[in-house]
């Protein structure tokens, strides 16, 4: 038996998808620009009205890029903070909201709604604070201010999300695993990171892309040009003298070339990264 439709939920549902078209190819053509920008000549840049396609692609651009900027060593430095400060915070989110889930202890319900109150909090109230420590510590033009935060807390929105997660996961498997004489960490790291997977995505690509893409952090703490990373570095190039020449070119080249690790990552972990949000819920 072959279901079908009702006839008047068609036209419905032939709007829907050319809307839903119409916005994907929104959001794709400023990508498509970067990525066409990147193959042409400086002199087509300067043409009016602009072109979408090169009259011949250049792919030298792109080769040019790493002649005109330290791009490895700054791609180096984004992937170590984003390593380093992923791994942080999803380590210490899991085990903050472990310990928000499973632990009963005086105050618990008010610490946990001061956690999330830090969320209110702009990142400018807690800039000049931060800045001054960071200075104390001898961290100014390091690293260490970008990623070392992450391993104390991983931020309220990581404990939150983990914790709303280990509220759905039934309490009956800590007490037959405390019955076989598992501890609390045993318990934490053999049992509940394991089903824990889809959320653990989940922070871990929205902690990749945010530390791939930060700008404000790098900007206030990084001045060496051999320690900046890609978010930064990326405007050196209008600095860059062309002799009146523009370098639009060499700058869409290089975004493109930061872009698609996040895209990659993003496809690669899809699955888990919508399974983990609608896996959490709203459990109190």
């Amino acid at each position: 038996m072959v279901y079908r439709r009702p006839l008047q939920k068609r036209p419905i549902n032939v709007l829907f998808y050319a809307v839903m078209v119409i916005l994907a190819l929104a959001f794709l053509f400023p990508i498509v620009w970067a990525v066409t920008t990147s193959l042409k000549r400086p002199p087509e840049l300067l043409v009016f009205p602009p072109r979408l396609l090169p009259a011949v692609p250049q792919w030298v651009n792109y080769a040019t890029v790493f002649e005109r900027v330290p791009f490895l060593m700054w791609a180096k430095n984004t992937v170590s903070v984003v390593l380093l400060g992923t791994l942080g915070q999803v380590l210490s989110a899991s085990l903050a909201a472990y310990a928000f889930a499973r632990f009963e202890f005086k105050g618990r319900n008010l610490l946990f709604l001061v956690t999330l109150g830090t969320m209110m909090l702009p990142e400018q109230v807690t800039l000049i604070p931060q800045f001054v420590l960071f200075h104390k510590l001898g961290w100014i033009d390091t690293l260490k201010p970008l990623w070392v935060p992450a391993w104390f807390g991983g931020g309220a929105f990581a404990i939150f999300l983990m914790r709303q997660f280990l509220m759905q996961l039934p309490r009956e498997l800590d007490e037959a695993a405390i019955i076989d004489g598992a501890g609390a960490m045993r318990i934490y790291w053999q049992l509940l990171m394991p089903l824990c997977k889809p959320v653990l995505a989940t922070l871990a690509v929205i902690g990749l892309i945010g530390r791939w893409n930060d700008y404000f952090g790098p900007l206030i703490y990084l001045s060496s040009d051999k320690r900046l990373t890609l978010a930064v570095g990326l405007t050196f190039f209008s600095k860059i003298p062309e002799g009146g020449m523009p370098v639009e070119h060499l700058m869409m080249a290089s975004a493109t070339m930061m872009t698609l690790p996040l895209i990659l990552l993003f496809f690669a972990a899809q699955r888990y990264f919508v399974q983990g949000i609608a896996m959490t819920g709203l459990k109190g």
